[in-house]
Order: structure tokens, then C-alpha cells, then sequence
């Protein structure tokens, strides 16, 4: 599908692992890949389908991760996984209806609302952090959670639509939900979050695929990047140190909204 120079390939794998590494340490690497595919002039439901399916084995891998932390496991993966499934599907159809000119108007908004999102992140863990204290096991958030039923359902359906649509700062959505639901044990929350990506992020990819709106080949370029970023450039990361990875994606989730949103008003 791609008919781009091979100087830009070399650019988009290295965009994939310094996001591959910025999600080892900080997470926020979509910020990163997505707007590099723009700039490759990838279109935007291409880029996004694309981009999509680079974070389907990473979230797969920590959804399995995490599956000793959760007690009530299929309980909650029906909670959880069922409206997602359904929400990403939505949200990856209504991508694809909408077509790249929406896309392209919603872009700055969608990247500004996510690099407002990841601001909070650093708020949200000290807050998780101040609450957990210890690692006991949240059996009573877990039952009040599916007490709620529907209720629970439905705002998982209505993320899960953002989701299969773009997706950036999902995950922090997400955690700031479940802490507001009474959860404190990190590593349950992260297990029940990487539950509702992998989730979203398959049926999101299926739909894209079925749709014929994949790059096999960046994607396949990307998501190699992507995992060496992972394994070998999170050590540069945490050099630098989280809180400054996070100010960079900040930034660069910023500059990119900015720029966009002068492009397209000042034609």
C-alpha cells in the first residue's frame, strides 16, 4: 500500500523504538508513531489502523502477564472483555465511516485531549501509590464492580468506542476509573487495563484488516522497531528517568496539536 522512500522507512523504524522504549518507562508512544505516519504522509485512517496493530501483541503479552493478579478472572474478563470487544468494534467502524477528512479535523483535538490525558498520569500514580500501601487483594472493589453491572458495561462500552477510534491515553482513562471505583492494588488494576486494550485493540484490528486499511509493510517495519525499542533502548530511557520521558511526550504531543491545528486554519 505504501509507496513512500526508503530514508523514510529507516525514520519510521527509528520513530518506533524510541516509542517502544517511551512505553517501557512512561507509556505515551502512539503520541510518537502516529503523527510520524502523518509525516510520512500516511494517511490518517491508515496511520491509525496501522498504528493499531503495532500494540497488539505488547497488549495481548500484558494482558497474560497479569492474569495471576485477578481473582474472579472470568468474571471479570466478561465485564470487562465483552464491552470492550463491542466498543472497539464501534469505534474502529465509525474510524473507518468517518473516513481520513474527519479524521484529519479530529487529529489535533484527539492528540491534544491525549497529551492532556498523559499529564495526569504522573497525579494519578502518586495518588494510586498513596492509596495502595500494601498489596492486598481487592476482592471488595472486584465484587462492588460487577455489582454495578451495567452501569460498569456501559462506560466500558463508551471507552472502549474511543478506543477502537484512536486510542491514545486510553490506558490512563482507564486507571483513573478503577481508582475512582475504590481499586488500590496497581498490579490488578494494570492486569484488568491490559484485559480492556488487548481487547479493544484485536477487534479494532480485525475490523481494519477486514477493511483492507493496514500497511503490512510499515506495520511489520514499525513493530519490529517497536519491540527493539522495548528490549534495548529502555535502558536510555530510564537513563533519562521517567518524569522526564513523560515531559518529552508532553511536549511533543503538544508542538504536534499546535502544528496541525495551524495547518489547518491557516488555509
Amino acid at each position: 500500500m505504501s509507496s513512500i522512500q526508503p530514508l523514510t522507512y529507516i525514520f519510521l523504524a527509528a520513530a518506533s523504538f524510541v516509542a517502544g522504549s517511551m512505553n517501557a518507562v512512561a507509556g505515551g508512544g502512539t503520541l510518537l508513531t502516529f503523527p510520524a505516519l502523518l509525516g510520512a504522509g500516511i494517511g490518517p485512517v491508515v496511520a491509525n489502523a496501522t498504528s493499531t496493530l503495532s500494540l497488539v501483541p505488547g497488549s495481548i503479552a500484558g494482558a497474560y502477564g497479569f492474569r495471576s493478579e485477578l481473582p474472579a478472572l472470568a468474571r471479570t474478563v466478561k465485564l470487562f472483555a465483552v464491552p470492550a470487544f463491542l466498543g472497539g468494534f464501534v469505534g474502529a467502524k465509525l474510524m473507518l465511516w468517518g473516513g481520513d477528512s474527519l479524521l484529519y479535523k479530529l487529529v489535533p483535538w484527539l492528540i491534544l485531549g491525549a497529551s492532556m490525558l498523559f499529564i495526569l498520569q504522573g497525579p494519578l500514580s502518586r495518588m494510586l501509590a498513596s492509596r495502595a500501601g500494601e498489596t492486598k487483594s481487592d476482592e471488595a472493589a472486584f465484587e462492588a464492580l460487577h455489582k454495578k453491572g451495567l452501569f460498569a458495561a456501559a462506560f466500558i462500552f463508551v471507552v472502549a468506542i474511543y478506543g477502537g477510534y484512536f486510542g491514545a491515553g486510553m490506558g490512563i482513562l482507564t486507571l483513573a476509573a478503577l481508582g475512582l471505583a475504590g481499586f488500590s492494588n496497581i498490579h490488578q488494576m494494570n492486569g484488568l487495563k491490559n484485559i480492556f486494550a488487548a481487547s479493544i485493540n484485536v477487534v479494532a484490528t480485525i475490523t481494519f484488516i477486514a477493511a483492507g486499511r493496514i500497511d503490512w509493510v510499515i506495520a511489520l517495519i514499525m513493530g519490529t522497531g517497536a519491540v527493539l525499542g522495548a528490549l534495548c533502548g529502555a535502558r536510555v530511557a530510564l537513563k533519562v528517568g521517567p518524569a522526564r520521558v513523560r515531559q518529552t511526550v508532553i511536549a511533543i504531543g503538544f508542538g504536534i496539536s499546535a502544528v496541525i491545528f495551524w495547518q489547518q486554519y491557516h488555509h
